[in-house]
């Protein structure tokens, strides 16, 4: 069989007017230089392009942000905080022995190897309860940042120099949940105009990447050759040595993804409002024998709760260290968060958590395990059976 002429594909130069085409030897496969990978666009407009915007928004970039804007100072005296008016009784329950047990029972069940004999049948000796408290203070705060952001112009409202944009504090958002993490963004009014896309200079299209432009690759099938088996043409590429790129369909270009195709970009400041909960707790270290770190992983019960727009640091609890952790953070979070939020509410709460420290003997040997939370967690680490399987 004759091998057949190279097959060209319409609109596609495969001969010598390609740069990409270097001509074979007699014999060998026709070879293809892989075309110029593409370059990367800027990622953002530049900064040249960008609408001159009043003090207020001076120093506004692309993608990185002005950072968090100052909250302007209050109009109206900030509201002063005040003591909690009821003071709780500080007393601690104590589990009884048969919730002991169970919850032991409970912690065995769960361990695939641990023998349920000494939770059955050990003698409770002692049961040791200890005060554990966790003090935590909760400041609710919203903070605002600026940067240019673009989008696809399709006809949006092009609304720059219109008239004063307003200041980043005065324009309106939605009304946040306290204590939960929130964030809303906003198109600065009066800030938008339409620029070309700086991605693919106003054109809509972009080289694409998998074929680099060229439309085609190498034909996977005989890889360029043009034949299968000796003399028999490719029936993959018909014969060509290249195939259309699947992922442009042989048009040598793919939209732009930043304009989507449509060559303009409107280009605006966007507001970010970020409202965040910010967290500090103290544990009160307990002399139990109990890793702090277990407590973290339950819940307690709850025997107090003050929120305030601003709270008063705690008086009158028991544990002086309590109040000490409570003063700290107070004046901490006033300090550190007024700097750059404002701060919309505070919420500072009190938690028991029950920790008992069990000791049985069993088989004349004593044993000590830990009931904890308010789920009765319970930390057995010298637990005397962990094993009960037997090998036959």
């Amino acid at each position: 069989m004759e091998r057949q002429p190279l097959i060209s594909q319409p609109g596609r130069d495969y001969g010598v007017n390609n740069p990409g085409y270097i001509p074979a030897a007699a014999g060998t496969p026709a070879m293809f230089a892989p075309p110029a990978a593409e370059s990367q666009g800027p990622s953002a407009p530049p900064a040249s392009r960008l609408d001159e915007m009043p003090d207020r928004y001076e120093g506004t970039v692309a993608g990185g942000g002005s950072g968090f804007l100052p909250p302007p100072m209050p109009t109206f005296p900030a509201v002063q905080p005040e003591p909690a008016l009821d003071q709780p009784q500080w007393n601690i329950p104590s589990i009884s022995e048969n919730t002991a047990r169970d919850a032991l029972l409970l912690f065995v069940k769960s361990k695939c190897c641990y023998s349920s004999a000494p939770a059955k049948d050990g003698v409770i000796t002692n049961m040791e309860a200890f005060n554990t408290y966790r003090y935590r203070l909760e400041t609710f705060t919203e903070s605002r940042s600026t940067e240019w952001s673009h989008e696809p112009y399709t006809g949006q409202t092009v609304d720059a120099y219109a008239q004063q944009p307003p200041g980043p504090w005065d324009i309106p958002a939605k009304t946040p949940q306290f204590f939960l993490d929130d964030k809303q963004f906003i198109k600065v009014p009066y800030t938008s105009s339409v620029k070309p896309c700086h991605n693919c200079l106003g054109i809509g299209r972009k080289p694409c990447k998998d074929c680099a432009g060229a439309g085609n690759k190498v034909c996977w099938v005989c890889n360029g050759s043009r034949y299968r088996h000796g003399n028999d043409t490719c029936t993959h590429c018909s014969g060509r040595g290249r195939e259309n790129c699947s992922s442009c369909h042989g048009q040598g270009s793919r939209q732009c993804d930043v304009c989507k195709g449509k060559q303009q970009l409107l280009v605006y400041i966007k507001l970010t409002v970020k409202w965040t909960n910010n967290s500090d707790a103290y544990v009160v270290e307990q002399l139990s024998g109990l890793r702090v770190e277990n407590l973290s992983k339950v819940s307690g019960k709850e025997l107090f709760r003050d929120t305030q727009y601003m709270v008063y640091p705690l008086s009158g609890f028991p544990d002086t260290s309590v109040v000490s952790a409570s003063q700290r953070f107070v004046s901490e979070h006033q300090g550190k968060y007024m700097q750059t939020s404002r701060i919309l509410q505070q919420r500072q709460t009190i938690e028991l958590i029950p920790v008992t420290k069990v000791t049985y003997t069993w088989k004349g040997e004593s044993h000590i395990y830990f009931v904890y939370g308010n789920e009765f967690k319970v930390d057995a680490d010298n637990y005397p059976a962990t094993c009960c399987c037997t090998v036959m």
